[in-house]
């Protein structure tokens, strides 16, 4: 990662790239972004002051036609003063670096190589764990962080938190799950709604009762989403 120091303090990739996949997007729809645009979307979770100890926002790319190549591609700022690159992740996610320098000069949100037309949107969900071992009880709270944040936002009204969704990489050979010494079912999927591919190995992990278990991955996921119903 390279970056000016003007965005030293947030530009470090945090291991946990997670999203709550319900916020809109926010972009021209061109071959860059406002500035502006993307940080009028991200500080809202920031100023948000409800409980979020177990949650994280990340800035995802949305291209206009599907990519097939995403390896190596980075999100620069662009601004009289202000500049940085920002790799992004398999799902197209980076973290994204709320300069208010960048926001005055009114920069732009560029790649470093052609995709396209693309918007760009807030991804907020359940922070990930170094060493793959999860509470399920904390799981659950971290779910009802996102859907409290939800409702914050007025997207959802009646909902409950009924699980989490365990994203992992294309063509990972160890996209699993366990609980109580048995492996939860993986199938393809999309990451998030409206991505448009659905090839990622997904693992869902429905809530029951008030059961309190460790579950462990066998290798870091790419996210873990909230779900609702």
């Amino acid at each position: 990662m390279v970056a000016r120091r003007l965005f030293a303090p947030t530009a470090a990739l945090a291991l946990a790239l997670v999203m709550l996949q319900c916020l809109p997007a926010h972009a021209q729809g061109s071959d860059w972004v406002a500035y502006r645009d993307a940080y009028r979307a991200m500080v809202v979770f920031e100023k948000y002051g409800g409980p979020k100890s177990l949650l994280q926002q990340q800035l995802q790319l949305v291209p206009r036609n599907p990519v097939a190549d995403r390896a190596g591609v980075q999100l620069m700022v662009l601004g009289k003063t202000s500049q940085g690159h920002f790799p992004l992740d398999a799902t197209l996610r980076t973290v994204f670096p709320l300069a208010r320098a960048a926001y005055d000069e009114n920069a732009t949100l560029q790649l470093s190589r052609p995709l396209g037309p693309f918007t760009v949107r807030p991804q907020v969900s359940l922070t990930l764990r170094p060493d793959n071992l999860y509470d399920t009880e904390q799981l659950r709270s971290g779910c009802e962080q996102a859907l409290a944040y939800a409702r914050q936002l007025a997207l959802f009204g009646a909902r409950n938190c009924v699980g989490v969704r365990f994203v992992f990489s294309k063509g990972s050979a160890v996209a699993s799950v366990m609980l109580a010494g048995a492996r939860l079912p993986s199938a393809p999927g999309m990451p998030f709604a409206g991505d448009g591919d659905a090839s990622f190995p997904v693992v869902t992990y429905r809530f029951a009762g008030t059961e309190r278990m460790p579950l462990v991955t066998a290798s870091m996921p790419l996210a873990i989403t909230p779900l609702f119903d």
